[in-house]
């Protein structure tokens, strides 16, 4: 990924981020509500369209900025504040104990400003800590690549002045921050490689010519062909060239109509696979129900801590692979693991089995389970390509299962879980704790949850008469996604 500033990772002392994930916890699982943000008594309450002069102390989960009403302490919430930024807001939504604004103007600058070296960081909803010096971004985060094809193209406030034209017109690029059916075009993402940005730019040159006779799909009307367009980049296992994997997520299976773009694109050295999900639903989703291979293999490959792993279209793979080999590493130092091959892994949540993998050659055996059963095929092919003959991979709905999981493997010595935002379900909950394996790895994408998780599994849940049986010894977060609010941390539970 470019712009990625090496490692950002720091030792935190893990009570004092315990108690801020179990308030963020008990406040709110979206995590917007920062911790202490009780209302005074007598605290002012600000009304819709008010305008106030504030000042952003911090920032909250999400990189919403958190500010304080002079004199009363109540909470306000601004999106793209910066800690010391002076600025006029106004109020769009009042809650019991918290207000969001919208920032008018800025009076003064905030702390550790810096030129955001991309053009769309102003609009575009991804990398929007971009102005903020990186050192700051770190303490920010201590204390707390799919582009769409559609009919509404966005433009920013300033360009909506300055060429006095409205939204409308095709697009493809990232979604408008705060809408669903609107897209703001874009030309180059500083997030992807030059390569792959070389195939957007060829795309976004043709598309719109009406001969070719493509459509983006109206996610009101359910009408047009174009859904997504997704750019993966991998490295050559012999030269460690890039390597992209053009995917063309379509309402319906039309190969003649994606002719065009495919002989243009396949042009491109760099381009060694180009699919086509389609996804005949009326949902926006990126993942088909039928993939065809238009050109080239059906899989790029990457490499991470000294193996190799085949990626297909619709499999997880860190984006971030320079930090994934931080992250992975910390995971197996959290694992604790005794290296005399006698140890039984379960890996939840497995994916392509990355993580399972990577831990393979030091314990006796892993089994790793995973919803989506294309991830399964590219975990068992993974085993084989590099050798690895202890990991048993399984096709299964860990928020589905029954009172007989876990029948069909040896009780495990380590538990990685790598839950999606939404953490575990109360049933792998249960049956975690039932378990009592001695040591738990959680590694997690979303504060919020995973402070909810980590309280369940340290304090067990009153309402299903379930008592906590683990004790919290350490979290680390991983700053995976530089120059955006979002972090990943990896805690170490061990068994009381």
């Amino acid at each position: 990924m470019a712009m990625s500033p090496s490692y950002g990772v720091r030792r935190l002392n893990s009570g004092h981020w315990f108690q801020k994930f179990r308030s963020i916890s008990c406040s709110s699982v979206d995590g917007n509500v920062p911790a202490n943000s009780k209302s005074k008594p007598q605290s002012f309450f600000p009304k819709r369209g008010q305008t106030l002069e504030l000042e952003c102390e911090t920032l909250a989960f999400k990189g919403k900025g958190v500010c304080k009403v002079e004199d009363t302490g109540f909470i306000v919430m601004c999106d793209r504040a910066l800690p010391g930024e002076r600025f006029v807001g106004r109020v769009t939504r009042r809650k019991d104990n918290y207000a969001e604004v919208t920032k008018v103007k800025t009076i003064s600058p905030h702390w550790d400003f810096v030129d955001a070296p991309c053009e769309h960081a102003s609009a575009c909803g991804g990398c929007k800590t971009q102005s903020l010096l990186y050192e700051a971004q770190i303490r920010a985060k201590e204390q707390q690549m799919e582009f769409s094809f559609g009919t509404q193209k966005w433009l920013p406030r300033e360009q909506y002045q300055k060429n006095e034209v409205g939204s409308g017109g095709y697009a493809l690029g990232l979604h408008a921050p705060g809408f669903f059916d609107k897209v703001l075009d874009i030309n180059k993402c500083l997030l992807q490689s030059e390569p792959a940005n070389k195939v957007l730019a060829a795309i976004q040159g043709c598309w719109r010519d009406p001969q070719l006779g493509l459509s983006p799909f109206n996610v009101h009307s359910h009408e047009g062909f174009l859904k997504h367009l997704m750019l993966r980049t991998g490295r050559d296992i012999d030269t460690g060239l890039p390597e992209v994997m053009v995917n063309f997520v379509t309402s319906s299976y039309k190969p003649q109509l994606l002719n065009p773009l495919v002989e243009k694109i396949s042009a491109i050295p760099e381009v060694v696979s180009i699919v086509n999900n389609v996804n005949t639903s009326v949902g926006n989703t990126s993942i088909g129900e039928e993939e065809y291979t238009l050109y080239g293999k059906c899989s790029i490959t990457e490499m991470l801590r000294g193996l190799s792993f085949q990626i297909s279209a619709n499999s997880f793979f860190q984006t971030n692979t320079h930090q994934a080999d931080v992250l992975y590493k910390l995971i197996e130092e959290s694992a604790g693991l005794r290296g005399d091959g006698s140890e039984v892994v379960l890996d939840l949540f497995c994916g392509t089995g990355t993580i399972g993998l990577t831990l393979a050659k030091r314990v006796k055996h892993v089994y790793g389970y995973e919803v989506i059963p294309q991830a399964i095929s590219d975990a068992c092919r993974n085993a084989k390509l590099n050798g690895i003959s202890n990991a048993t991979f399984v096709q299964g709905d860990l928020n589905k299962i029954g009172e007989d999981f876990g029948n069909n493997f040896p009780k495990p010595d380590i538990v990685i879980s790598d839950p999606n935002r939404p953490g575990m379900h109360m049933k792998l909950i249960k049956y975690l704790l039932k378990l009592e394996a001695p040591r738990i790895v959680y590694v997690s994408c979303n504060p919020a949850t995973c402070a909810r998780d980590l309280d369940y599994l340290c304090h067990g849940v009153v309402e299903h008469n379930l008592r906590g049986c683990y004790e919290l010894k350490s979290i680390q977060p991983v700053d995976m996604f530089p120059h955006t609010p979002h972090i990943e941390c990896v805690c170490l539970l061990e068994l009381i």
